[in-house]
């Protein structure tokens, strides 16, 4: 089996909340996303997606996606798809870096892979566990009421987890707004359920003291990417007295490597884009389980093909650390595909298909930006 064609798929994905704030003043109404679809010379064909989380959230953009997936694609055609670490490793030839477009060729290789054995892709990645998974939610940062009824809301549709968005600049209430925030999210905390309370590295370790100073006794949750850079967050790390998890820092595998080896963090925030795709995320999830690290897995965000690709990979993390996954394809309006997750005792679980176990609207695609043909 080799790789005949590669063809690339540009889709405006409109955020579902309207606008979605973050850290620093950001804010999100659409995303664009690059699908990739491989089809090897028997016919099979494999899908995957690349969806930056705008170009400020880390060194990535949507723009750079396609441009490093036209760099990368000529050095694919006629290899084997299945051979997913080389795979890797021509692409690495290829081009320095840039997993985000190193993402959606490396899940499409995945997805090719699954449907020529008649296996999903959980089973090739080590096998499900068979324990249904939490979903997270991901409430961006607004007025503490308001986050409040928004985690209620998404409690009400089966979430376990939610991700709680904070990073106020002083201009904007601070520490104090912040502190409001989570206060106001945690209100209604039910047994079972599990907070992030993700900054998105948009605090220094000052602010980040001031703001876990005001919150009252009692509240539990995890505090994740609290700063931008190493040095900030060990400093934080020696003060603070919530557990602490990597996300932004953590990209290539020498950064889960370090942040255990350094006792930084307490787990990591595994995102597939971020990553390099579900080849290094795997690489990721075991570092972490080695190092008795907790993962939740995710994306920046995405459609239904990247929803499939964090639930593959989520169910072969070992129930113990496994924390969440990402429902992605809830945040945007547009499916890309069908996937019909099933849905056991509050948790999901990936469907019994082929590959990634996805049925692609290709009506919703349009004609393909770039097409590389063997």
């Amino acid at each position: 089996m080799k790789i005949a064609q590669i063809e690339l798929f540009q889709v405006d994905l409109p955020y579902s909340g309207g606008v979605y704030l973050l850290s620093g003043g950001r804010s999100y109404t659409s995303f664009d996303a690059s699908i990739v679809r491989i089809t090897t010379d028997d016919g099979q064909q494999g899908w995957g997606e690349s969806t930056p989380f705008g170009s400020t959230y880390i060194a990535s953009h949507a723009l750079g996606t396609r441009a490093g997936i036209a760099e990368i694609a000529p050095h694919l055609l006629g290899r084997d798809p299945r051979q997913v670490d080389r795979i890797n490793d021509a692409m690495d030839e290829a081009l320095v870096g840039h997993n985000h477009a190193k993402t959606a060729l490396d899940v499409a290789c995945w997805d090719v892979f699954g449907k020529s054995v008649g296996l999903p892709v959980a089973e090739l990645l080590g096998g499900s566990t068979g324990v249904p998974m939490s979903m997270i939610s991901s409430i961006y940062a607004g007025e503490p009421e308001e986050m409040r009824r928004r985690v209620a809301d998404h409690r009400a549709k089966g979430y376990r987890g939610h991700s709680i968005k904070i990073g106020a600049l002083d201009s904007e209430g601070g520490p104090a707004l912040d502190a409001e925030r989570i206060a106001a999210s945690l209100a209604d905390k039910q047994p079972g359920e599990f907070f992030l309370v993700d900054a998105n590295g948009g605090l220094l370790p000052e602010t980040a003291l001031r703001m876990l100073r005001m919150l009252p006794p009692g509240l539990d949750f995890v505090l994740e990417a609290p700063c931008a850079t190493w040095r900030e967050m060990i400093s934080l790390r020696q003060r603070c007295q919530y557990p602490i998890i990597v996300d932004e820092l953590a990209q290539q595998d020498e950064d889960i490597a370090f942040a255990s080896a350094h006792d930084v963090a307490d787990g990591i925030g595994l995102k597939i884009s971020k990553a390099g795709g579900l080849t290094r995320g795997r690489r990721h999830r075991d570092i972490a389980r080695a190092a008795g690290m907790t993962v939740s897995v995710q994306d920046t965000v995405g459609s239904s093909i990247a929803f499939a690709a964090i639930v593959q990979l989520g169910a072969t993390v070992p129930p113990r650390t496994l924390r969440c996954v990402l429902n992605c394809e809830d945040m945007v309006t547009l499916p890309t595909a069908r996937f019909d997750v099933l849905t056991e005792d509050g948790g999901i679980l990936p469907p019994n298909a082929p590959g990634l176990g996805i049925e692609v609207d290709e009506s919703v695609l349009g004609d393909p930006v770039a097409v590389w043909s063997d």
